[in-house]
């Protein structure tokens, strides 16, 4: 029973690396056309996620509301033959922002937004059904700030994160092979059809966040910040469906429970104001992905005979370089553009459909339009992942131990293509 479990424990092959392994950083559209280089300089009320200490630089009150459409596609060229392709949907991450300028010194304001998210889906019968079929993942994170400008050119800024994460998880298992060796090797009459497993599960946790502005010229500015691991403890309920009647004692539906680490963040950069009207900022974001280490699962009724369940994951921190622009073409009007190289926090020994990680190359562009008090940003972005082999064991869990070698693994070529759309609009008052 104990390798049956290792081999392949539902809730330790996709799981919450699914949630982690998402990262959203579409909180704003001025910022999204600008491929997030807006740490040094201001882009509304959204700088609040980007950078706190910039709050200093916005005058009076401001809300900013925003949403995201993000579409996904992935599709795997099999070693075996075939090709398969996820099922594309849109999501629509959304932000609202709330900016004070209480004096000359002091600014404080509250970010409501989505850190991780997003969500994979494929087909209930494609080649990799064992590794995962689902995962959906929403997390809340409510963040107040406060920012003190310490000289003309120095501000610093601090806040403190409570996030709710809120997370669906499916795959298949092999009921055939299941029966096989849990009758001591007796196949079943016929083959049966697969088992669906399904975790859902919700939990808190709580963090900080840091930041910094220096201004070293007038032309020229300088922005750091940090965000802390946040820890959360996420209790749900891992249920089975098409279970055939000797195997339901094995396969009770029950609660468990899982903590999650979501990686620290960091980011710098540094803002250009080439002429009067146009800025240029680079920059760069270190991800502490290496947190995501294990997975490790306990159970309040027993699975296959165990109550907890340790999976690797050996998750790498990783780094992420940027630039971007704006350029005001009149006092209403402004364009926005900017790339990103990202690279990927899944080595190939962990790789697999539900977390199709790879080095990716973010276009984007964008315009704002400002009329009195008001200003109104769009954004598109095409965010292409390079081409990401999986050649790994990575499988039917109980197929590859029935056969004696792995089974399932839906090795192959796998590609994704990301497409978003931004919208924000913002009041001064």
């Amino acid at each position: 029973m104990k390798s049956i479990l290792i081999c392949c424990f539902v809730l330790g092959s996709a799981g919450f690396a699914c949630a982690s392994g998402f990262g959203v950083f579409t909180q704003g559209a001025s910022g999204l056309g600008q491929a997030n280089a807006v740490v040094a300089h201001a882009s509304g009320a959204s700088s609040l996620y980007f950078n706190p200490a910039l709050l200093n630089d916005l005058t009076g009150r401001q809300i900013e509301l925003g949403t995201t459409g993000i579409y996904s596609e992935h599709s795997v060229a099999l070693d075996a033959g075939g090709k398969e392709e996820s099922k594309g949907g849109w999501d629509f991450p959304s932000t609202a922002f709330y900016t004070h300028q209480v004096n000359d010194k002091w600014s404080a304001g509250l970010g409501l937004f989505f850190p991780f998210g997003l969500s994979t889906e494929w087909d209930g019968d494609y080649a990799g059904r064992y590794l995962g079929t689902y995962g959906d993942i929403v997390t809340l994170d409510i963040n107040p700030v406060v920012s003190y400008r310490l000289t003309e050119r120095l501000s610093i800024a601090g806040g403190f994160s409570i996030l709710y994460l809120d997370a669906t998880l499916e795959k298949k298992i092999n009921q055939t092979a299941a029966f096989t060796i849990l009758s001591g090797g007796t196949p079943p009459a016929g083959p049966l059809v697969d088992i669906g497993q399904r975790f859902k599960g919700d939990g808190w946790g709580q963090g900080y966040n840091l930041g910094l502005l220096f201004k070293a010229t007038d032309q020229v500015s300088v922005g750091v910040t940090y965000r802390s691991h946040i820890d959360v403890s996420v209790d749900g309920r891992a249920s089975f469906s098409g279970v055939e009647p000797p195997l339901a004692g094995v396969f009770p539906e029950t609660g468990g429970h899982t903590d999650i680490r979501l990686p620290a963040q960091a980011t710098a950069g540094i803002a250009f104001k080439i002429q009067s009207n146009l800025i240029v900022e680079t920059g760069v974001r270190w991800e502490d992905w290496a947190s995501t280490d294990d997975l490790k699962v306990e159970l309040d009724t027993p699975v296959l005979g165990q109550t907890s369940d340790i999976t690797p994951r050996d998750w790498r921190a990783t780094w992420s370089y940027n630039i971007g622009g704006q350029y005001r073409i009149s006092p209403e009007v402004a364009l926005n553009a900017g790339y990103l190289f990202g690279e990927n926090a899944v080595p190939a020994a962990t790789f697999e459909p539900l977390v199709p990680d790879a080095d990716a190359h973010l276009f984007t562009l964008g315009a704002e339009w400002s009329h009195a008090a008001w200003t109104v940003s769009g954004a598109f972005g095409y965010e292409y992942h390079q081409e990401r082999k999986k050649n790994n064991t990575l499988g039917d869990p109980l197929g590859s131990l029935l056969a004696g070698e792995p089974t399932g693994t839906a090795n192959g070529n796998y590609d994704a293509s990301v497409y978003l759309l931004g919208l924000s609009l913002n009041y001064r008052f």
